[in-house]
């Protein structure tokens, strides 16, 4: 007897997985090791009481009945089979684990075995496949449109070109005729140069595809800035939205590829625009902070901000949350700063706060007059 009985210990201490014995009411005789270790109790705390400890709310609230009801009519639903079920951690964190279930009648009555297997470990590697599967069909796509670059350039160069060309004949025209419309002409002159800027977007796209340097020159930040609300701002002439840039110093210049940081703005401005068309406020704000070694420029909205589980996800290529679109203008624009030594990112959710994007540009050589931009900065 004693021998059995060392045996049955040293069973119990070694097991890898979890071995649980209760009485016919539920009351927990054996907590091995490795439960222990699962579920974070130590013996004492658990032996003796009521093995629903150890379950989930739901699981916990039938578990009895379940015993009873097997005890009067002998119909076995888990006895005998492994199921895949959820246990509960002391710490009340949920544990996927496998539990089979065995049956000893024995000098001490009705016994129940339970063999718990921990799936902890199987759940993350499924996961991390799922999550692997899921990048490499991303990638498949990044990689589909990163062939399919080259292509769209020069189609849609062509048509552009052909574009401009109409509008400088047709500007041309205009100026030779009697009667001229000045507005007209204004028109056509901005449309001419909103097609080259077109075609030159498009050609720094695919430098960028290309992983070409960026074009940096010095460029006059409050003018670049008031551009891009300009741009978007063509597209809500009929709404109420109200973009406002509080940044006006007009001396001040920024040492980047302007057609690139031009792409970032005016992606994030138009977001913001899309985020407030339903709000009673809706107003833009274009903020620019300049610090020791780097500009940063914040587009804030008075919407109804960003929940952390959309942020998460907000930098992803394809995870788009609008219906129209692939969902790669956020992660474009951050490898686009990242080329640029920056960095492009959101600041976390405040209650009653709309989103702030932050577009962080590091300080270089200023390209009007060869000075640092450091020192632009400290006579703001």
């Amino acid at each position: 007897m004693l021998v059995s009985t060392a045996r049955l210990h040293s069973v119990l201490k070694t097991a890898v997985d979890g071995i649980i014995v209760i009485d016919d009411s539920g009351t927990v005789l054996v907590f091995n090791d490795a439960c222990v270790h699962l579920f974070g109790y130590e013996r004492d705390e658990v032996i003796g009481k009521n093995v629903s400890i150890l379950m989930s709310e739901d699981d916990a609230k039938s578990h009895d009945a379940h015993i009873k009801r097997y005890l009067d009519t002998g119909e076995k639903r888990i006895i005998g089979q492994g199921r895949e079920v959820s246990g509960c951690h002391k710490d009340g964190s949920p544990i996927p684990i496998e539990l089979s279930v065995g049956e000893a009648d024995t000098s001490e009555g009705h016994q129940f075995i339970g063999i718990i297997r921990d799936l902890r470990a199987r759940k993350a590697f499924e996961q991390r496949v799922r999550d692997l599967q899921s990048n490499l069909v991303v990638m498949t796509r990044v990689n589909a449109l990163d062939e399919m670059g080259a292509a769209i350039a020069h189609e849609i160069n062509q048509p552009l070109t052909a574009v401009m060309l109409y509008l400088q004949t047709a500007a041309r025209r205009m100026k030779t005729l009697e009667e001229q419309d000045p507005q007209l002409l204004s028109i056509m002159t901005r449309a001419v140069d909103e097609a080259d800027r077109a075609s030159k977007i498009i050609q720094r796209m695919r430098s960028f595809v290309e992983k070409q340097e960026p074009q940096k020159v010095g460029v006059n930040l409050a003018s670049l800035i008031d551009e891009c609300v300009e741009l978007v701002m063509l597209g809500h002439k009929n709404d109420n939205i109200n973009v406002i840039s509080n940044f006006s110093d007009h001396d001040y210049n920024l040492t980047v590829d302007a057609i690139q940081v031009q792409q970032i703005l005016v992606n994030l401005i138009r977001n913001a625009c899309e985020a407030i068309k339903d709000c009673k406020k809706q107003e833009v704000y274009v903020d620019v902070d300049i610090a020791a070694t780097d500009v940063f420029i914040k587009v804030t909205d008075t919407g109804p901000g960003l929940c952390e589980e959309v942020r998460e996800q907000l930098f992803k290529a394809f995870t788009g949350t609008k219906r129209r679109g692939l969902g790669v203008g956020l992660a474009i624009s951050r490898s686009i700063a990242q080329n640029h030594g920056g960095d492009l990112f959101v600041e976390p959710y405040v209650k009653g706060k709309g989103a702030t994007f932050v577009l962080r540009l590091p300080l270089g050589l200023d390209g009007a007059d060869g000075q640092s931009n450091l020192a632009s900065a400290s006579m703001i």
